[in-house]
């Protein structure tokens, strides 16, 4: 019985971490039209939440705080939509 509990909570944690609920993508506008949405990366690492968050706003701030970059970079709880 206890097999068959670790096996389900494995396939729900796997399920859940490919449906998105767990992505984060980082998009950035454009030097010529501020509401320009572009698409830059996507973070959906099997980690969760946590880490995808984490790792898109580290990249979101490295991209953001370049000299000279004029463009605004942020990221959003899901995965890339046009």
């Amino acid at each position: 019985m206890k097999k068959l509990i670790t096996a389900t909570l494995f396939i729900f944690s796997t399920l859940s971490a490919c449906s998105g609920d767990a992505t984060y993508t980082l998009y950035r506008n454009s030097v010529t039209d501020p509401l320009m949405r572009l698409h830059v990366a996507t973070f959906d690492a099997i980690d969760g939440v946590g880490y995808n968050q984490g790792n898109c706003q580290i990249a979101q701030e490295l991209f953001q705080n370049q000299e000279g970059v004029t463009t605004k970079f942020w990221c959003e709880k899901r995965r890339f939509t046009k």
